[in-house]
């Protein structure tokens, strides 16, 4: 029987179970909705719908790079079991490898139904909770890291004067131990410049409130807000922060000196860091 793609969808649509499925139901309904809705629900195809109101706060951190993309995406589920399962692996996966081939910089409606599919056979909520893209330009390098189970990953970029420095050996370890960094310390911003002007003014009004009662010159005073500003931000701040591998240096102070070894220039452009569940 010849089934159209439109009643195909519209079953999809109602039942939240997998388009083979919906195709296969149909074909038994004779082209009938209302049978094949019946047939689905008999064969527990059609709760996907229904699970779509169950919380998911379980999940993993997914990472993929390939030619001039590099995505990072949280996948949730209901439960830790079904995270730690296969098909929620290649769900994961798949859902990278399609972020990537398609440019997607935003859920579409094939990563949807994707998820939805998934749903239908593994018969638990999932959502897409986020996802994003690093562009790669030739002269850009990307690493990635997924800490344990897949609670934590950091996508970072970097950018040389020459593609050639990142096939140096010693480029790639520093590049793979600033993503450890980051996933260690989440780092609240690249550098100072990135911080929110809003967020600095707040801080230097309160560090001006602890100084308040100080007997001291109003020159000396604004110097120690200063100070304590520069301190906090070099706290927060990710080239500013000791090194994970070697804590007398700085971030800054270890790129600097890696990228001269190499005969080179390097700098960090950006990075992603996603812990599961911050985004709720």
């Amino acid at each position: 029987m010849d089934i159209k793609p439109i009643d195909v969808k519209a079953l999809r649509d109602q039942t939240g179970a997998g388009m083979g499925d919906c195709k296969k139901a149909l074909i038994e309904a004779e082209g009938n909705i209302e049978k094949a809705v019946k047939i689905l629900k008999e064969k527990g195809l059609a709760a996907a719908a229904k699970r779509s109101a169950r919380e998911t706060k379980e999940g993993k951190i997914f990472t993929a790079i390939k030619d001039n993309k590099a995505v990072i995406l949280e996948l949730s589920c209901e439960t830790d079991f079904v995270a730690k399962t296969d098909q929620f692996n290649a769900l994961g996966q798949a859902l990278a490898a399609e972020i990537i081939a398609s440019g997607a910089k935003e859920p579409t409606e094939k990563l949807t139904l994707m998820v939805k599919e998934a749903i239908a056979t593994i018969k638990e909520n999932m959502t897409l909770a986020r996802f994003r893209v690093l562009d790669l330009a030739e002269n850009e390098y990307a690493v990635q890291y997924v800490h344990g189970v897949g609670n934590i990953g950091v996508l970072i970029k970097f950018k040389a004067d020459n593609a050639a420095l990142f096939s140096n050996e010693a480029v790639k370890t520093f590049a793979f131990d600033c993503a450890l960094h980051i996933a260690a310390f989440n780092p609240a911003a690249l550098c100072a410049a990135k911080i929110d002007p809003a967020y600095i003014k707040e801080q230097e009004e309160i560090f001006a409130k602890q100084v308040e009662g100080l007997d001291k010159p109003e020159k000396v005073l604004a110097g120690i807000i200063k100070g304590k500003l520069n301190k906090h931000l070099a706290e927060i701040c990710f080239l500013d922060q000791p090194f994970v591998k070697d804590d007398k240096k700085k971030v800054s102070q270890v790129l600097a000196e890696t990228a001269k070894a190499a005969g080179g220039k390097l700098e960090v452009v950006d990075y992603v860091y996603y812990r599961l569940g911050d985004n709720a």
